[in-house]
């Protein structure tokens, strides 16, 4: 597996994006992400306050490594439960939910195995995708558990945009950076929703519960914010 190819199987074809990280991990099918000219398709808002793009203080967030994996942690944002690897516990205003999504969507990954992947999306996903992404990933564990890549190596969230938000919902595009073959930095950005369900952040599964199907291939974080401590 060469090292693109590791980075788009993680980052986003998140991932994004799941750990989103980064990293994003696609589910099922490792594919490249489409290459788009413009940015991902706003989602219809689940809730009926109008969504706003927040202005945050990112300045309080750290980056802390979980599995091979750098998610960021808030003092007042979350995630307040980190036990036995699982993250919950966001609070339910702009910076919770971008703490939450990427800690949430990373954790889907197969690569942390069972005992993590699949609480987190048994209890932590929600919508009609979510049984094809446990499934998939229970399918991916089982084949590919013996030759994991090392993934911490190759891939990183590093910017983000607000698509919007509403105290019932979120969605945002998350950037992930990895080495491509020749040595250049390449990017992905995978959008993610998450709704607040039971007192909690939960991230809406993608369609047929693969990242690959929220991301696309970007030239670069142009556009986007970048995270404190993670530019590049």
């Amino acid at each position: 597996m060469t090292r693109t190819r590791i980075f788009l199987a993680t980052a986003a074809a998140l991932a994004a994006v799941a750990g989103l990280t980064i990293t994003l991990i696609p589910h099922g099918t490792h594919h490249m992400p489409t290459t788009a000219p413009h940015p991902l398709a706003a989602p219809s808002p689940a809730s009926p306050a109008s969504p706003v793009i927040p202005a945050l203080d990112l300045s309080g967030i750290r980056w802390v490594t979980t599995g091979g994996y750098s998610v960021p942690v808030s003092a007042g944002a979350g995630p307040r439960d980190t036990a036995s690897g699982l993250a919950s516990g966001f609070t339910d205003d702009p910076l919770g939910a971008l703490v939450g999504i990427v800690n949430i969507a990373v954790r889907t990954a197969w690569e942390f195995g069972p005992q993590v992947f699949q609480p987190t999306i048994q209890d932590q996903v929600t919508g009609p995708y979510e049984p094809q992404m446990l499934s998939s990933d229970l399918d991916s564990y089982d084949s590919s558990a013996s030759e994991l890549p090392d993934i911490q190596a190759y891939a990183r969230i590093v910017a983000y945009q607000w698509v919007g938000y509403t105290p019932a919902d979120a969605t945002v595009d998350l950037v992930a950076a990895g080495p491509g073959e020749d040595g250049s930095t390449v990017y992905a950005a995978t959008q993610i929703e998450a709704q607040w369900l039971n007192g909690d952040w939960r991230v809406v599964a993608p369609p047929g519960g693969d990242w690959g199907n929220s991301s696309v291939q970007v030239d670069s974080v142009n556009g986007y914010l970048t995270f404190p401590g993670q530019e590049g």
